[in-house]
């Protein structure tokens, strides 16, 4: 792995980053041939949130119903960025165990097999912020974006401010989110309708409990999941933008009181580029750098949230139509044809080559 990251960049990047650039992938290749087979700060994280998740539950909840919602939903946005752990390999090597771990879905939206399966399309680099390939850009194509009515072109204009993403950015996500995979298990995709399937036996515990055992009111129960969503919009706020350097797309945000909960994905450009490296590993590898890592993404670099909340409170950050991709349809696309294959998360679907691999 590190002689083939080795010879990547060799044949990217300007003269002045790849040597240093090399150096970092070697060392992440290594590091990941000398990982633990289990880790145990990440498998200890998770007992403890799913610990606190019920403590609050039972014990909390009837004498500070108040405090126990938001500390419910401080605990979801902990399980989202542990499910995002999870998604890269994490704390062992057996993905189904993994999935185990952090699949009980206590934040009632996500199935974590789809919650993998589109974030590890995500970390495609060259795809990033395409409205179409990557599942996690917020930019919209300019010809798609003009057949939408106005008020939706409003709600997505609030979405691009720090302020309407962590108030409305949720329940459109969640919206747009279940409208699409509906519209996919409709289509006859199989891997879609398993995961659904999985969800939903997980919902088989997790309501009743919410309901009978902890008795929050579903109803309130969800402005915890809200809650938790807002905190992760915190970070994905601005995770990514356009730049015609896919280096350039990704974004630091030195540091955070919220780190922890986001297992250091503040830190979101040295995990694109090393993302089989543990969440508490990043910290160091960023500080040992850190002017490197500013140089690669061309300075696009915060440093803390709050910058970016006096910036972007209430001005978007980002155009809702992308600037440079997709600004006309294109014929065919409907028509992707798949084959088998063994990736990060396990034997599934991929996309077949436009040409066939070189020998």
């Amino acid at each position: 792995m590190a002689t083939l990251l080795t010879a990547w960049c060799q044949e990217s990047g300007d003269s002045g980053q790849k040597s240093s650039w090399a150096h970092m992938a070697v060392g992440a290749g290594r590091r990941r041939e000398r990982a633990p087979v289990i880790e145990w700060p990440t498998v200890a994280l998770i007992a403890a949130c799913y610990a606190t998740w019920f403590g609050v539950g039972f014990f909390i909840y009837p004498s500070y119903p108040l405090a126990a919602i938001m500390l419910l939903g401080i605990c979801l946005a902990l399980q989202s960025s542990l499910m995002h752990e999870a998604s890269h390999g994490h704390p062992t090597r057996k993905a189904n165990f993994n999935e185990l771990l952090v699949g009980l879905p206590i934040g009632l939206v996500y199935p974590f097999r789809r919650f993998r399966a589109l974030h590890l399309r995500h970390h495609a680099d060259e795809r990033l912020t395409d409205p179409f390939d990557d599942p996690e850009s917020y930019y919209k194509a300019l010809w798609r974006h003009e057949t939408l009515p106005a008020w939706l072109k409003l709600l997505l204009g609030i979405n691009n401010t720090m302020a309407g993403r962590v108030t409305i950015g949720p329940l459109l996500g969640t919206v747009g989110f279940v409208a699409a995979e509906i519209k996919l298990m409709l289509d006859g995709e199989r891997d879609v309708r398993t995961a659904w399937l999985l969800h939903a036996a997980g919902l088989v515990i997790v309501l009743p409990v919410v309901a009978f055992g902890f008795s929050i009111p579903i109803w309130l129960y969800l402005l915890s999941v809200w809650i938790g969503q807002s905190i992760i919009a915190v970070r994905t706020f601005a995770e990514h933008q356009w730049s015609e350097r896919p280096d350039g797309r990704t974004i630091i945000v030195e540091k955070s009181p919220l780190a922890f909960f986001f297992l250091n994905n503040n830190l979101h450009l040295v995990h694109h580029k090393m993302p089989t490296v543990a969440w508490y590993k990043l910290p160091a590898l960023f500080r040992a750098r850190r002017d490197e890592w500013a140089a690669i993404n061309g300075g696009y670099v915060f440093p803390n949230y709050f910058a970016l909340v006096k910036s972007f409170a209430f001005k978007p950050k980002e155009p809702v139509v992308h600037p440079a991709l997709r600004r006309a349809p294109e014929p065919g696309r409907a028509f992707r044809p798949r084959v088998r294959q063994r990736s990060l998360a396990g034997l599934g679907a991929a996309p077949v080559p436009a040409e066939p691999p070189k020998e």
